[in-house]
Parts: structure tokens; C-alpha cells; sequence
């Protein structure tokens, strides 16, 4: 059986989820005296983030860390669905499928790392950051030509946007 272009894979999604270090973040840390770790996010991701909900798309945010700044951000955002400080995506991601009855194959999962690779195995639609591991780059149907923390995510949700023709819209709408 021929293998689907990735493209053919965006037409059926309605679910974005998302790992934050590494891909929303480009996984690098900074501390401070005091211990507390900072981030950088790329407002072009948090764009299109936004775009994606008021286009009503579904996000979730399934990450191994737990930082309030970033939980502060993606709520300003509109996101609801932050789980933070998570061992266990597999079983986040089935209670996130199960409470919004969310098909498999209508999700696109982003991630870039190991503790990613069970959970992308679960979405209809995998991919990655450009810097992520190998492991996860072979499972992965589309790798974005952006690293994570530099757009990536905005890559993606904005392919979506554009297959299921909702992108050209943006340039009539108003935004603060």
C-alpha cells in the first residue's frame, strides 16, 4: 500500500497537543539566583495558538514539567487543557481523548524527545521539531523545518489551517 503524504494527514485534524520543552520552548533553561527556571517562547507559536482556537480546534498541552510562567502564558492564550508535570502521557492523552471523545486519527502531536515517543505512537498524525531526537524523527510523519522554541508550532498549525483552507481568513480579521 502507497504511503499517504503528510499533507493528506492534515486534512483530518481538528486536535492539536503539544510537549512544551523542546518544542514550544527550544529546551534550554535558565535559572536564577533563587532557583527559578525561565523560558523562552516564540510569539509566532503563541499566534497561531490562538488562531487555532478561535478557529475552534482543540489544543492540549501534555508536558514532564511543571512551571507556573508557563502555565501563566498559555492561559492568556486561551488554552485550557495544560496538563503540566506529567509522568505519565500515555495515560494523560487517553483521559484527554476519552472526555472529548477526540478520534486518534483527527490529533497532531508535537514532541521531541523519548518521553514523547509512546504518545505519538497513539496520534493519527506525529511530528517533530527539527532538532529533536532520531527516535522520535523516524516516527514522525512530518518534521518541521523549524526547531522547537522557534516556530515549529506555528509550522504546523498554520499547514493545517492552509490544507483545510481557514489560514487566508487571518489577513480580514482584526486582532488586538
Amino acid at each position: 500500500m502507497e504511503e499517504k503524504n503528510y499533507k493528506e494527514y492534515l486534512q483530518d485534524i481538528t486536535t492539536f497537543i503539544f510537549d512544551v520543552d523542546g518544542v514550544l520552548t527550544d529546551g534550554t533553561i535558565a535559572i536564577t539566583t533563587d532557583g527559578q527556571m525561565l523560558r523562552n517562547m516564540n510569539i509566532k507559536d503563541g499566534y497561531a495558538m490562538k488562531t487555532a482556537l478561535n478557529k475552534g480546534y482543540n489544543i492540549c498541552i501534555i508536558s514532564g514539567g511543571n512551571n507556573e510562567g508557563v502555565r501563566t502564558r498559555l492561559r492568556g492564550l486561551g488554552i485550557t487543557d495544560i496538563h503540566l508535570g506529567i509522568s505519565d502521557k500515555v495515560a494523560a492523552l487517553d483521559e484527554y481523548f476519552d472526555i472529548y471523545n477526540i478520534k486518534p486519527e483527527n490529533a497532531l502531536y508535537m514532541g521531541d524527545d523519548i518521553p514523547d515517543y509512546h504518545v505519538m505512537k497513539m496520534v493519527g498524525m506525529p511530528c517533530c521539531p527539527n532538532d529533536a531526537v532520531a527516535e522520535i524523527k523516524e516516527i514522525s510523519k512530518y518534521v518541521s523545518h523549524k526547531q522547537g522554541g522557534k516556530g515549529c508550532v506555528r509550522d504546523v498549525i498554520e499547514q493545517v489551517l492552509k490544507v483545510q483552507g481557514k489560514w487566508k481568513d487571518n489577513f480580514d480579521a482584526k486582532y488586538d
